[in-house]
C-alpha cells in the first residue's frame, strides 16, 4: 500500500498487506479475502468484514493492522493513528505498527514524532531495515527545515544554499533513479503475530515491486562546522542536559506504560538501591511482575520540572497512573546520574 501521490517523500514506503503466519487457515483466508478487498478498492467492504472479524477476536493484532491501512486509505488519519499506537500499546514487540505510525505522522509534516515512531520501530527490531531507511529519509527532512531556519535567521550564510540543494535533489520527484513520488515510508513483507507457537499456511501475498535504479552519488563539497559565538560557559549546554534529563524521564514513563520491561529496568542505574531491605534482583523480578501481569497500564507525568547540577538531576512531576480499576495520582521525585551519554536513575521516592 502506498500514501497519497506527494513530492514530499518520494523514498519513503508504506507497509504491504503480505500478511503471514496466520493461526488457522480459516484465519488466513479472512486476512487475504479483506486484503483482496483493499487491493480491489472496495474499501467499505474491506471495514465490514475486518470490524465483523474483530467482533469475535478484537486482540487480533493483524486484522487491526489490517483496519488501519483501510482507515488511512478512507483519509480516516486520526482514527488510522489512533489504530496504530493501541497496537503499539498493545503488542510493543511489533515494529511494523510504529512504522506506519511514522507513515501518517510524516504525512501531516509531524516530523519528529515520525522519527520517534520509526525509532521505537528499531528498538524493537534493530536488524529492521525498512525503518532504518525511513529514518535516513526522516533526518534528511528535517535537516531541510534546519537549513531553511538558518537561512531565515542569516540570509548573508552562503554555506547554506548547496546544503538544500542536495536536500531538495535527493527527494525530487524528477531525479532520475527514484521511488516514483507515488510512494510513501518503506514496507514490510508481513506484520507477525505476537506469542504464536504454530504458523499455519500465509496468506497470498502480492509480488513485490522491482528494485529501484540506485541513485548516482552526489558528492557534497568539503564543509567544517561553525562554530558558535563566545556564550556565558554553561549557557547552552546546561539547558541541553535538562532537555536530556526530560527525554529520560518520558521515555521511563512510556516504557513503563508499554510494559516494555526492558526498557523500563533499563531506565535504571547500577547505583539504584531500592527501599527497604530488598534486593535489587528481588526488586526487578517483582516490578517484572506487576507491570508484566497487568492487561493495560498508563503513566502520565504532569509539571515535570528538572534541575540539572553537573552529572546529577533531580525531576519532580505529578504522576497519573492507571491500571484496569485502579487509578493513583502521587508526586513523584527522580535522581538520576549521568553515565556516558545517558541519564540513569539511581533513587526514586513519592510524596515529596
Amino acid at each position: 500500500m502506498t500514501l497519497a501521490r506527494t513530492t514530499l517523500f518520494t523514498t519513503l514506503r508504506l507497509l504491504t498487506l503480505a500478511l503471514a503466519c496466520a493461526t488457522s487457515v480459516a484465519y488466513a483466508d479472512d486476512y487475504g479475502d479483506v486484503s483482496q478487498l483493499v487491493r480491489a478498492g472496495k474499501l467499505d467492504e474491506a471495514m465490514v468484514k475486518a470490524d465483523s472479524y474483530l467482533v469475535g477476536k478484537p486482540a487480533d493484532p493483524q486484522m487491526r493492522f489490517l483496519k488501519g491501512v483501510i482507515q488511512r486509505n478512507l483519509g480516516k488519519q486520526a482514527e488510522a493513528i489512533a489504530t496504530f499506537t493501541k497496537l503499539t500499546e498493545d503488542y510493543p514487540e511489533l515494529p511494523e505498527p510504529y512504522n506506519n505510525l511514522a507513515v501518517l505522522y510524516a504525512g501531516q509534516s509531524q516530523f519528529d514524532k515520525a522519527r520517534a515512531a520509526l525509532e521505537m520501530a528499531i528498538r524493537t527490531n534493530p536488524s529492521y531495515a525498512t525503518a532504518h531507511e525511513n529514518l535516513g529519509d526522516i533526518y534528511a527532512r528535517l535537516a531541510s527545515q534546519a537549513y531553511n531556519k538558518a537561512l531565515q535567521l542569516d540570509g548573508a550564510n552562503a554555506a547554506v544554499p548547496p546544503k538544500l540543494a542536495l536536500i531538495r535533489e535527493l527527494f525530487s520527484p524528477n531525479n532520475k533513479g527514484q521511488h516514483p513520488a507515488s510512494t510513501a515510508l518503506a514496507a514490510a513483507p508481513a506484520v507477525p503475530v505476537a506469542k504464536q507457537s504454530t504458523p499455519a499456511p500465509a496468506a497470498p501475498t502480492t509480488p513485490a515491486p522491482a528494485a529501484p535504479t540506485a541513485v548516482p552519488a552526489v558528492v557534497a563539497p568539503a564543509t567544517t562546522l561553525r562554530a558558535a559565538p563566545a556564550k556565558p560557559v554553561g549557557s547552552d549546554s546546561a539547558a541541553q542536559e535538562s532537555r536530556q534529563v526530560e527525554e529520560a524521564v518520558q521515555a521511563w514513563a512510556k516504557a513503563w506504560s508499554t510494559k516494555d520491561i526492558t526498557a523500563y529496568l533499563g531506565a535504571y542505574g547500577k547505583e539504584f538501591d531500592p527501599a527497604g531491605q530488598q534486593s535489587r534482583k528481588a526488586w526487578e523480578e517483582e516490578r517484572r511482575k506487576r507491570i508484566v501481569g497487568k492487561t493495560s497500564i498508563s503513566v502520565k507525568l504532569e509539571k515535570l520540572s528538572v534541575t540539572v547540577n553537573g552529572a546529577k538531576a533531580i525531576a519532580k512531576f505529578r504522576q497519573d497512573y492507571r491500571a484496569g480499576a485502579l487509578a493513583v495520582s502521587s508526586r513523584k521525585t527522580l535522581e538520576l546520574v549521568k553515565s556516558g551519554n545517558r541519564w540513569l536513575i539511581v533513587k526514586e521516592s513519592t510524596g515529596n
